[in-house]
């Protein structure tokens, strides 16, 4: 009967009524956004949570928006994420482009970048690219065949945080530079000029705190010691003469070598004059003698 009504109604040319209450249902199903797409487990890495990457182990990727090949791996990277559970993993990703610092600590020279981190030791990830090759690497631990980071060129290092201050130095000075020519209208060659007018004050600046703290540490000597060589007078002996020229002073030669100089050359003198004044003494104590042998054997 009531399919017989309906079928009376649409061949009158009439609508079936329906109820209040499911129009106002589908009213509302209208209403509804459309289904959301699944919460995305990769990690944001920033400048501020990047530590976070040294406790546990972790796939980093550094990419930047405008690369083609970061976009292709992006849906890769994310199903791979999907897999992190299961395999004990952190999945993140850096973007360059807003975490400057995070590319100098980093040393990111190509886009997209891998790193695999393991308590603190970084590996740089050279493989295929696919969502499977990413499961393996981690699951088959072959990771475990590449070699890590030295020492001092891991992030936590001295030597790459003063790289990452660097690169967040050159992000702020480019900054400036799109405030000045931008905002405040200031010609090219203007915004170039402030800059090397403030390179020039902060290295006077630096250099003046430099020199005094080497002034302060190590003090120079403003008045030098005048080494003095006191030279001792050797006495008079019988046919000794004095030689000027053993105290003959050359210019080329130091203050200190001229004083050993003359010091070797008075002792020298010396030795001989005693040698001298002693074969005089045998000599003479060898005639006295002759001649009173001499004198004894006429007496007898």
């Amino acid at each position: 009967m009531r399919g017989g009504s309906l079928g009376k109604m649409a061949a009158a040319g009439r609508r079936p009524r329906f109820g209040a209450a499911p129009l106002l249902l589908l009213g509302l199903l209208a209403t509804l956004p459309p289904a959301l797409a699944k919460r995305s487990l990769v990690k944001i890495i920033t400048d501020n949570n990047w530590r976070d990457i040294l406790q546990g182990e972790w796939m980093v990727e550094f990419y930047a928006p405008w690369c083609p090949a970061c976009q292709h791996l992006q849906s890769e990277w994310n199903e791979f994420a999907e897999w992190s559970d299961d395999l004990g993993v952190n999945v993140a990703k850096v973007d360059v482009t807003e975490q400057p610092g995070l590319s100098g600590r980093f040393i990111i020279t190509a886009l997209p970048t891998i790193y695999h981190c393991k308590d603190g030791e970084f590996r740089k990830y050279q493989g295929p690219r696919m969502k499977n090759d990413f499961i393996d690497f981690i699951d088959g631990k072959k990771w475990e065949t590449i070699e890590p980071m030295y020492s001092w060129l891991r992030p936590s290092s001295f030597l790459m945080t003063s790289m990452s201050a660097l690169f967040q130095l050159s992000m702020w000075i480019r900054h400036c530079h799109n405030y000045f020519t931008e905002v405040i209208g200031i010609p090219v060659w203007g915004s170039y000029g402030i800059f090397a007018l403030i390179t020039l004050f902060s290295g006077l600046a630096l250099g003046l705190i430099l020199v005094f703290v080497a002034d302060c540490v190590l003090p120079s000597r403003r008045y030098r010691h005048q080494p003095h060589c006191s030279q001792k007078k050797v006495p008079p002996t019988k046919g000794m003469k004095p030689k000027d020229e053993l105290f003959q002073e050359e210019d080329d030669e130091t203050e200190d070598d001229l004083c050993s100089q003359a010091k070797e050359s008075n002792r020298n003198a010396f030795e001989k004059a005693v040698l001298k004044d002693c074969g005089d003494y045998l000599q003479d104590a060898v005639r006295k003698r002759a001649t009173e042998y001499t004198n004894r054997a006429g007496d007898s």
